[in-house]
């Protein structure tokens, strides 16, 4: 979230003195993440000791929380645990919002710090231990399993229709319902052909391991120190493997797309078979997914200042030449 949610500093505060006895000296906005649902926070208590406060409103999975927390208890030190409230739990409330607080990691990410050799070797490795996690039933059964819905596919014909038959008077939905009624032909055969790998796919008997989801180098956390860290939860899946493999290569941002990086990557991960069309399949559905949700985010609402203009720049991006969509289709 670029834009500062509707709750005040000092109400945030008082929860968070509150719930977790933490006395705060400092508190500050920090406008991060493309999840208009997401606010984060940098505190500074009374001691100088930095923290990272996450604010989620809306639709609230505990086991975005649960499944790192846990995760993070079996050893798996790539993963950053929240800090308990008083009472013990892993979460608190602060008026309409949900409130995360973790350990602040004074470090970027990975877009914007490239991976060294042994970075990438041991993003590897972290990542084949959440596929091989083995998780108790009660949290297995929180997780939601991988059922290639058709929903964000009819979702952008939807939008798509309705950019022909009404007009737009915000600035930012003009540009995208402009851009997309260009794109029409690209973006019907994306959605055609993202349905027809779904067909081939969901009928191959592929085990459904433990995937984070949006695995991508925004979500990948590099400490000034170098540790690295799997951050971000909000929507792990049970799924084939190449649910987040299909990052590696992807090309995201214009970056992860060497061969090299893939080749390093898969020594941490190690050796396996991985499946081309789905792979090809979750590229696909990732770009139109992205679509579906920005164009909700600006077609259904006039709210959101900065964070509607990066949404219409994450759209286009998708387009430019050589970009996540060209590679997706090349898969």
């Amino acid at each position: 979230m670029l834009e500062k949610p509707a709750i005040a500093d000092t109400e945030i505060v008082a929860c968070v003195q509150d719930a977790f006895h933490l006395r705060v000296r400092r508190i500050a906005f920090l406008p991060l993440g493309a999840d208009g649902n997401t606010a984060v926070y940098q505190l500074t208590s009374q001691d100088e000791k930095p923290y990272f406060l996450k604010l989620r409103s809306g639709a609230f999975e505990e086991v975005s929380v649960t499944l790192p927390h846990f995760l993070h208890e079996q050893g798996i030190q790539e993963l950053i645990a929240p800090h308990l409230t008083k009472n013990g739990a892993l979460w608190a409330n602060a008026g309409d919002y949900k409130m995360m607080l973790y350990p602040f990691i004074d470090g970027h990410d990975a877009y914007d710090v490239p991976l060294t050799d042994a970075q990438w070797r041991q993003f590897g490795a972290a990542l084949k231990k959440v596929h091989t996690a083995v998780l108790p039933s009660s949290l297995a059964a929180a997780i939601p399993t991988e059922t290639y819905t058709p929903q964000f596919r009819e979702l952008v014909q939807e939008f798509m229709q309705q950019i022909q038959e009404r007009p737009f008077t915000e600035p930012v939905a003009q540009k995208l319902a402009a851009f997309l009624n260009e794109k029409r032909d690209v973006v019907v055969h994306l959605v055609q052909y993202t349905e027809a790998l779904a067909q081939t796919v969901k009928v191959r008997p592929l085990p459904d391991l433990l995937c984070h989801s949006d695995i991508h180098a925004w979500n990948l956390l590099i400490s000034q120190d170098g540790a690295l860290y799997l951050v971000d939860w909000d929507a792990p899946i049970l799924a084939p493997k190449e649910r987040d493999l299909m990052f590696i290569g992807a090309g995201l941002g214009g970056i992860w797309h060497t061969p090299r990086e893939q080749t390093l990557f898969y020594e941490g991960y190690g050796r396996t078979e991985v499946d081309r069309d789905v792979l090809a399949y979750y590229r696909c559905e990732r770009i139109i997914q992205d679509i579906a949700a920005y164009c909700e985010q600006i077609f259904l609402s006039d709210e959101g200042g900065a964070d509607r203009e990066e949404a219409w720049q994450n759209v286009v991006s998708n387009f430019l030449p050589g970009s996540t969509l060209d590679k997706a289709l090349a898969t």
